[in-house]
């Protein structure tokens, strides 16, 4: 690369124009968005923060490596989340930039670790740093307020059958912690001669990691199936009629499942637009469909309401209605989209709405996870007994966005939940990587957590994974307007993830700190190392003639 300047062949090359290096730092940071759907060149991803390393790497100076790390941050950030540029346009770059920061530090990590010669020792602690740092990162833009967990690297890895038993035992953040120690053991193999031994041992570890995963965590323990109605309605032009025109198509989508002896039906996020205790002759005709297809109906109001402790405004809530209309409690979405359902700080923010696609009133959030008991099915409890309190299958709804939240749908199987049900409408971005990238997150959750995931949608991509993350029938794609049965599989067990939670981040952390005390300490070592009488002068200088 001509970014990396220096001499080649005994000729002293110019240093590249820093437009060029800091152009090629977005490029090498975009890269790995390509291992994500749609393309889902999940191998790329143990290679593709290489070019991005090396050439953060080679930095003349600590600033450089952090400029070249925000750079690159910002390219990354841009790529993974492109999708969103017709609600944000331009703001996306600003908003791509103010968390590109976050890898500012880690490029001064990669240069710190990986720069000039280092030791072997220290070669061999960036194997173990360098993806703790990484993982720094992802928690901390992991918060709702910075956009949520979204393109987490680990995350690329959805479809590969091992890593997902990978994520049974560490969630994806383990699959994070994999996929940066190969970057970083390919990147020294490339560059580092001295160190091409360290790497692959570094490499013989993450691939013995991934085995022992696959051959000793516990597999779910399969305990019968749940039969499962999608409807996916499609488009609705928008207008005055939307609402009816919307709830119309599902009911009639519905009753194509009479006589398929299911256990439940879905509809997708924002199905009904109309509050069910306002407006009860949709709660009427629910019931009624409930009645035809022997089966309750969870649906997605989404309107303006008042949930029980009298807060009043626009509420995503997810109901179960069955025979006789709502039954048990309503779920309202904890965990809003930035500037989708609201604006952080509107205060300073407000103006986002005149350059996009910005929410013109937040939504109002709900305060606590629901687990819903369905009538009649026999299903496994969460300890894979076979019996459940209630009689029947316990499900745990999420919202569109918080299939990225790991530790919702953790939460809901620690709270008893048996399957995990998401309700999401990506129709802003139907013909972008958006519908297959949000599909895709439904693995990872199924794997972390043992229990089937269905993932049912507005306008597509909706589908089926089972307990193990694996694909259960076919999915609904973006073009399709129609109602699917799912044989599901249940499982019973608990994972470690479920069990254990978020150890891999606790295990990050300290490193990162045991990293920072080391450097300190060695920082400490060298000032007192250091002489404390003026170097002595050569015979041809002296304080009045000093040498030139």
């Amino acid at each position: 690369m001509q970014v990396l300047a220096g001499r080649h062949d005994g000729v002293e090359q110019r240093p590249a124009p820093p437009w060029r290096r800091g152009a090629a730092a977005v490029a090498a940071g975009a890269l790995p968005a390509l291992a994500f759907p749609a393309p889902a060149l999940w191998w790329l991803a143990y290679v593709a923060l290489v070019p991005w390393m090396l050439l953060v790497r080679a930095a003349p100076t600590p600033r450089r490596a952090a400029l070249d790390g925000w750079l690159g941050g910002t390219g990354f950030m841009i790529a993974v989340h492109h999708w969103l540029m017709p609600s944000l346009n331009v703001f996306i770059v600003v908003v791509a930039a103010l968390l590109g920061l976050f890898w500012a530090p880690w490029g001064a990590l990669v240069r710190a670790t990986l720069g000039g010669t280092p030791s072997r020792a220290r070669t061999a602690a960036a194997l173990a740093v360098l993806p703790s740092g990484w993982l720094m990162i992802e928690l901390a833009r992991s918060w709702e307020g910075l956009g949520g967990p979204w393109g987490l690297l680990g995350a690329s890895q959805w479809q590969v059958p091992p890593a997902l038993r990978l994520a049974s035992v560490g969630g994806v953040w383990l699959l994070s912690l994999l996929v940066v120690a190969v970057n970083t053991a390919v990147t020294m193999l490339v560059a580092m001669a001295g160190a091409r031994i360290t790497a692959t041992v570094g490499i013989v570890l993450c691939v013995t990691t991934v085995g022992s995963a696959w051959a000793w965590a516990p597999a779910p323990e399969r305990s019968g199936v749940a039969r499962i109605g999608v409807v996916q309605t499609g488009g609705i032009a928008a207008g005055p009629a939307a609402v009816e025109n919307r709830f119309t198509r599902s009911e009639t989508l519905t009753r194509k499942l009479t006589g398929q002896d299911l256990d439940l039906v879905v509809w997708g996020e924002s199905s009904v637009g109309a509050d069910l205790r306002t407006h009860p002759g949709y709660a009427k005709r629910l019931a009624a469909l409930s009645r035809t297809v022997g089966a309750d109906v969870l649906v997605n109001v989404d309107a303006r309401s008042t949930d029980p402790a009298g807060r009043t405004g626009i509420f995503k809530r997810s109901v179960l209605v069955g025979p006789t209309g709502p039954a048990g409690d309503a779920y309202d979405k904890m965990r809003l989209v930035p500037f989708g359902e609201y604006i952080p700080f509107r205060s300073a923010l407000s103006w986002a709405t005149s350059v996009g696609r910005a929410a013109s009133e937040d939504r109002v959030r709900g305060t606590r996870q629901v687990v819903m008991t369905l009538p009649g099915h026999q299903g496994a409890d969460s300890t894979g007994s076979g019996a459940t309190d209630g009689g029947g299958l316990r499900i745990g709804p999420l919202i569109c966005f918080e299939t990225a939240f790991p530790d919702m749908s953790r939460q809901l199987v620690r709270d008893g939940a048996q399957l995990i049900v998401a309700q999401s409408s990506t129709s802003s971005f139907q013909h972008s990587w958006a519908p297959q990238q949000h599909a895709s997150l439904a693995a990872l959750r199924a794997a972390e957590t043992g229990r089937p995931m269905v993932h049912a949608t507005l306008t597509g991509i909706s589908a089926v994974f089972g307990p193990g993350g694996e694909r259960v029938g076919e999915p609904l794609g973006t073009d399709r307007r129609t109602a699917a049965v799912f044989d599901v599989p249940l499982a019973g067990g608990t994972t470690p993830y479920v069990r254990f939670g978020d150890w891999a981040v606790y295990a990050a952390l300290l490193v990162v700190l045991a990293f920072c005390a080391a450097e300190s300490a060695r920082s400490v070592r060298r000032s007192r190392r250091a002489p404390l009488v003026p170097p002595a002068r050569t015979a041809h200088e002296s304080a009045g003639r000093p040498a030139r």
